[in-house]
């Protein structure tokens, strides 16, 4: 019996991006922004999120990912944001299959701003589009100077970056120009954010940038 290798070539990726092509579409025709927000575990996503959203000055909710519980989703919902959560129960990023099922059963607002909070992981989530406008990288002054050397796709496709936890770069080992420089060597354009969560700095001006994203691109 002969045995026939068929080889195939479509790109595993292609069903996730034709949905994830959908919901953008979806979002966009509703006139609102959505926002991938990416970033490590105790990076500071959640408190990144209350911080800004009361400074945008537009109806906000967030979808929330997680591998398991609801604490950030108790957390902004005590906030007034409205949240739903989505739990992965192991899978390491949201897809957008899974973001179209929350977009279906959640009452998102119209005209406003949408939050995806991804699995806390500087890999996975990276990799995948799952509908989003932007997404916004968020890492931390703890963390290291070195992410961007070995992280580097979460990088290079961060519209914003976000360095979390500022207020402790006087007390911590992160080399600042290492850090830049890497950045740069990978995105050009994107703007770098020092933010601390903890007094606020840095909320206005990462709010402003979502306001003229939401204008430039017409959403």
């Amino acid at each position: 019996m002969e045995t026939e290798r068929i080889d195939v070539k479509q790109s595993i990726y292609d069903r996730n991006d034709e949905i994830a092509h959908g919901v953008n579409r979806e979002m966009t025709l509703r006139g609102s922004l959505m926002i991938n927000v990416m970033g490590a575990p105790g990076a500071g996503k959640t408190s990144t999120i209350r911080m800004i959203a009361g400074r945008i000055g537009l109806p906000c909710a967030v979808i929330e990912g997680d591998i398991e519980s609801d604490i950030d989703t108790q957390t902004l919902n005590a906030a007034g944001i409205s949240t739903y959560q989505i739990n992965t129960h192991g899978a390491c990023h949201l897809d957008a299959p899974t973001v179209r099922g929350a977009v279906n059963a959640f009452g998102l607002p119209e005209g406003g701003v949408v939050f995806i909070e991804n699995i806390g992981n500087l890999v996975c989530p990276a990799e995948f589009t799952i509908g989003e406008h932007a997404k916004m990288l968020i890492v931390t002054a703890t963390d290291g100077s070195d992410k961007p050397y070995k992280y580097p796709l979460a990088f290079e496709k961060a519209d914003i970056i976000v360095l979390n936890k500022a207020d402790l770069l006087p007390y911590v080992d992160f080399d600042e120009s290492f850090f830049m420089a890497g950045v740069r060597a990978l995105n050009a354009s994107a703007p770098v954010v020092k933010t601390s969560a903890r007094n606020g700095e840095g909320a206005d001006e990462i709010a402003k940038w979502i306001i003229e994203k939401k204008m430039s691109l017409g959403v």
